[in-house]
């Protein structure tokens, strides 16, 4: 048997491949969309995709499991528990098999078992993996978004993304009994998990790529409560805000994501192209740094930058139903870029412009603006004697750990919906922690055609200042 894990960073998700080399069959776990790679791996294995299976209904990537086994003719394997509600939509078109507690399947001589461990989802399963050609016990088991390095998977986001109402409590009651049922294996068993560091399905997962349950039993805080109540409450506090597209990858993936437009590419654009665009009020995204952003940019577009936390904000920010064209984006990296939004089904990209364009648009006399930068003095100055407000753009966590007095308290998400309450003749003084989410947010105040200006170093710039500050709760 081989295993090899396949980490896409900016959703910080694993797959997972497990191959037989006896028998040259392998399975795939938890494809995303993005499936050449695994093709790629298993050819360079020497093994071919006759498997194809995922723990559960994802959140936060679009599965690339139907596809991924249409490509290959592999058997694909999908979740029939949970319930009537959270069954797979389109299993039956694409031939799946269902699989059941207790259910097992062979890949080769490596036997795969069914385990179901609702709490993350209903419909969650976990994969009892046992290499037959040297043992009749489980090596490992791929957990998905139940266990986690270090935590467990998050049981509020059918509340709170797929707006399934009262769920958040019996979901973590039954996370904690899939806990007390899954501890007692043998502490050796290895766990591979679906997620790492920097993932919103949890709220404290490790970086390490794998751990065993043994070492989970003796560190991870969720096996160290043998109180259900007091599980629900600690499981449910201060869980990070569940991004807005989730909602969206919910249903489709549970529906069924269908088939990626395999015409061609979106076109490269000229500066000539950008005024009918912004006339019409067309999303335009720059993807070029904050900095960059700040110094000079089209009138209108809005800043994400293209890095890490690309597809988080592209996902909380960018619609579902309207064209996208993206702005900045270097030749050597647009192809990436498109897989990248594809992989949370963002895929209208109708056109793009190099970096170029911005120079061009300027020379033929179109709009150009720049993001102030304000330092704290200048912004404890300006607001004794000017028209100012305060944006605190984080979260509601960390509002509530410290703020600004006065400060309106808008997290970035939400600022295009509430920006109109905002007092209309003010600048708007934005500002995170640190300043690199509230650049986004000026990107957003501006496009809306108000005065915006980002704090330089955030909060935490102003605090190191001395300068004052309150507690209190989120607004």
């Amino acid at each position: 048997m081989l295993i090899r894990r396949l980490f896409d960073h900016q959703l910080a998700q694993a797959s997972w491949l497990v191959g037989c080399a006896a028998t040259g069959e392998a399975i795939i776990v938890d494809p995303n969309r993005r499936i050449e790679q695994y093709l790629d791996a298993a050819r360079e294995a020497g093994l071919r995709v006759t498997h194809v299976t995922e723990t559960h209904i994802h959140a936060d990537f679009v599965s690339g499991s139907r596809e991924l086994a249409a490509r290959t003719g592999a058997r694909l394997l999908l979740s029939a528990e949970g319930g009537t509600d959270w069954q797979y939509g389109y299993a039956a078109e694409a031939n799946a098999t269902l699989l059941h507690d207790g259910d097992s399947f062979m890949v080769g001589r490596v036997r795969v078992a069914a385990r179901h461990t609702p709490g993350h989802t209903p419909e969650h399963l976990s994969f009892l993996v046992t290499d037959t050609a040297t043992s009749d016990r489980p090596i490992g088991a791929f957990t998905g978004d139940f266990i986690f390095v270090g935590d467990v998977g998050r049981p509020d986001l059918l509340e709170r993304a797929a707006h399934v109402a009262g769920s958040m409590d019996a979901s973590a009651r039954a996370l904690f009994r899939s806990l007390q049922s899954f501890s007692q294996l043998p502490d050796y068993l290895q766990l591979w998990p679906g997620h790492g560091a920097g993932s919103a399905c949890g709220k404290a997962l490790g970086e390490l790529p794998q751990t065993t349950l043994g070492y989970e039993r003796l560190s991870n805080w969720a096996f160290g409560i043998d109180d259900e109540e007091t599980f629900v409450r600690e499981v449910l506090r201060g869980q990070p805000e569940a991004p807005r597209y989730f909602a969206q990858m919910k249903r489709i993936n549970r529906d069924g994501p269908r088939e990626r437009d395999a015409g061609p590419p979106p076109p490269e654009l000229g500066a000539a192209a950008l005024g009918p665009l912004l006339e019409a009020h067309a999303v335009v995204v720059d993807l070029r740094s904050a900095t960059q952003f700040a110094e000079r940019h089209v009138s209108g577009s809005i800043n994400i930058p293209d890095g890490r936390q690309l597809l988080t904000w592209a996902g909380w920010l960018l619609p579902y139903d309207r064209d996208i064209h993206l702005l900045g984006a270097e030749p050597a990296r647009i192809g990436a870029v498109l897989a990248e939004l594809a992989t949370i089904g963002l895929d209208r990209v109708a056109g793009w412009f190099p970096p170029a364009v911005v120079d061009a648009w300027a020379r033929s006399g179109g709009s150009i603006e720049s993001v102030p930068q304000w330092t704290p003095a200048q912004l404890a100055a300006e607001r004794t004697r000017g028209n100012v407000q305060i944006v605190d753009v984080r979260w509601p966590h960390e509002w509530e750990t410290g703020h600004i007095a006065g400060a309106a308290h808008v997290p970035v998400p939400n600022l295009a919906a509430q920006i109109a309450a905002l007092p209309a003749d003010a600048t708007l003084v934005l500002h995170c922690q640190g300043g690199g989410r509230s650049a986004i947010a000026a990107s957003l105040a501006r496009a809306a055609g108000r005065k915006a200006v980002n704090l330089a170093g955030g909060y935490g710039a102003w605090v190191a200042a001395g300068l004052p500050t309150e507690t209190g709760p989120g607004e």
